[in-house]
This record gives C-alpha cells, sequence and structure tokens, in this order.
C-alpha cells in the first residue's frame, strides 16, 4: 500500500505532501496516524528547520473520511495540537479546494499560501455536524464575522475571500511565489529563537486547546452520532440532497 503522506527535503524545509488520491486526501484514520507521526518525525530532526503541508491533486484535503469509522475526533484533536506545538513553523501550501476538516489543518498552520482558484467551505452543517474539533486552531485566528457567515452557511469561498477572514497569510496566482519567501526567511532565522517566537504566537491557539479539546471532541463524536448526521453524510456519499435542503 502507498503511504497517504511522501516527505521531501531540501534546504532545511521538509514538505510533506498528501497523497491520499483515493478519497481527495480525506482524513482518513491512516493518513492522520501518518501525518502525526511525519510531523512529529520533523521536529526532533536537527536538520529540519520548517515544515511545508501540501498535497497532490487539485484537492488539498476533502475534511473528514466518512467511509472511515476508525477516523476519530480525537485522532483530528491530535494531529491538529501536534502542528500548533511543533516547535518548528509550519506552512500551509495549498493549490486546491479544501473542506471541513482540511481548513483545520490550514488553520493549525502557522502561514498558509494558496493558488488563485483554491476554494474552501465549511461544509458540516450540510452535512448534520458541526466544525467542532477545528474550531481549536480555527477560532483564535478568524476574523468573528467572517467565522459567523461561514460556519453557519458552509458556503464555499475564494482565496482573497480566505485572506480578509484570517484563513490564509496571502493567496497569489503561482501559490509557490507567495511560499517562497517565507521558507526562505525561515533558513536565516536562528532555530531556537524561532521555537519561541512561535510560542509566542500561537498562545491563544495552545490556551484553546487547553481549555476546549476535550469537549470539543465530546460534541464532535456526539454530533457524528446523531441521526441527522446519519442521513446527512448517507446523502452526501450517494450525491443527493437531505430532506432538510430547500
Amino acid at each position: 500500500m502507498t503511504a497517504p503522506v511522501r516527505r521531501a527535503d531540501e534546504r532545511g524545509v521538509r514538505t510533506l505532501t498528501l497523497d491520499s488520491p483515493g478519497n481527495r486526501n480525506a482524513l482518513s484514520s491512516t493518513l492522520m496516524r501518518v501525518l502525526t507521526e511525519e510531523l512529529a518525525a520533523a521536529g526532533e530532526a536537527p536538520e529540519v528547520r520548517a515544515v511545508v503541508l501540501t498535497h497532490t491533486g487539485n484537492t488539498f484535503c476533502a475534511g473528514a473520511d466518512l467511509t472511515d469509522p476508525a477516523a476519530t475526533p480525537a485522532a483530528l484533536a491530535e494531529l491538529l495540537r501536534g502542528i500548533v506545538e511543533l516547535p518548528k513553523p509550519v506552512a500551509a501550501r495549498v493549490d486546491g479546494h479544501a473542506r471541513g476538516g482540511g481548513l483545520g489543518l490550514v488553520g493549525a498552520c502557522d502561514v498558509a499560501v494558496a493558488g488563485a482558484a483554491s476554494r474552501f467551505a465549511f461544509s458540516e452543517v450540510r452535512i448534520g455536524v458541526a466544525p467542532a474539533v477545528i474550531s481549536l486552531p480555527l477560532l483564535p485566528r478568524l476574523d468573528p464575522r467572517a467565522a459567523s457567515r461561514y460556519y453557519l452557511t458552509g458556503e464555499v469561498f475564494d482565496a482573497e475571500q480566505a485572506t480578509r477572514a484570517g484563513l490564509l497569510t496571502d493567496w497569489h496566482t503561482d501559490v509557490d511565489t507567495a511560499l517562497e519567501p517565507i521558507t526562505d526567511a525561515w533558513r536565516r532565522c536562528a532555530p531556537g529563537a524561532l521555537a519561541e517566537a512561535k510560542h509566542l504566537v500561537t498562545a491563544e491557539v495552545r490556551r484553546a486547546f487547553a481549555r476546549d479539546a476535550d469537549s470539543l471532541v465530546a460534541l464532535s463524536a456526539r454530533l457524528f452520532g446523531t441521526a441527522e448526521a446519519r442521513e446527512g453524510m448517507t446523502a452526501f456519499l450517494e450525491r443527493r440532497d437531505p430532506p432538510w435542503a430547500r
């Protein structure tokens, strides 16, 4: 079986590429486990100065893998915490679409850049659940009015709107044009000082994990077990509208 995450190193930057095209890089139990392990390994490797999280195909991450019952909210919380607490900066390089839990990955990263064709959506409410666990890294960073709109509508929004909302750092017609000066700058930074600077800028997010992780994991598990969610997920997999869509 091909690993769902590929690793490559170049001049101190480790690129972790989500490579699970069969489910559009959805957050299966296997992908979350492997990515969590790869992030931990990057954190421990002295030659790695920073991490870039990117993807193959036209989807960065489709969100939860609705076909994998072993993909738990607790595993997602562990993965997101691993990005936030990694003592090295992590950049999301998004040159495609992201939905649901994929936005949690983007929000957990220290920097997020996207291509102009990228599209985003908090699609949870349309399938009968809520963006619970991913709120841990997202709500401290998102503009409150933008969060209200996109959490409560499930609307698709573009890279420019995502930047204004605080989801992205920047967007560009060529995503690598936006990312390159950031990774080059990280190579010039002292590793210890960079770790301390990241500790400062992630303070609010880390407090959110300490305060709310257990309750939001429990909320997510409860919502996924409701009749409404079962119907919503079935409708999604069957490519039809759920009964509440009018």
